[in-house]
């Protein structure tokens, strides 16, 4: 076995797309009006519809992040500019931590796409 795919619950497949679209520069490779499916590296990331899921998700809300990771902080800064300038709701702007170097973005449903470079 592998583990190799994250599946998010969405509102809004078509939002979460244009979303995950502006944020990874490319579109999906699978899309239906209730599932979207990208791949990159090896990873897929699904977009479920939540009302659709079964068995039916006894949950409301976002409790994930997902990390990209940089490769440096000039990295970081120059995807936090196309970012805002795609229009994506950033909500952490770059900054130093003590694990690294990164901002956050929010999607339509909560979820959360952190970019990070840990200096690694």
């Amino acid at each position: 076995m592998k583990l190799d795919m994250t599946i998010l619950y969405v509102s809004d497949v078509a939002a979460s797309v244009a979303f995950f679209r502006a944020a990874l520069g490319a579109g999906p490779i699978e899309e239906s009006p209730g599932f979207a499916l990208f791949a990159a590296d090896g990873l897929t990331l699904g977009l479920w519809k939540r009302d659709a899921v079964k068995p039916e998700v006894q949950f409301s809300g976002a409790s994930a992040e997902l990390v990209l990771h940089a490769g440096s902080d000039e990295e970081v800064d120059k995807a936090h500019t196309r970012w805002k300038a795609e229009g994506l709701s950033i909500i952490d702007p770059p900054v130093r931590r003590e694990f690294g170097y990164s901002f956050v973005a929010e999607g339509p449903d909560g979820a959360r796409l952190r970019v990070l470079h840990t200096g690694a």
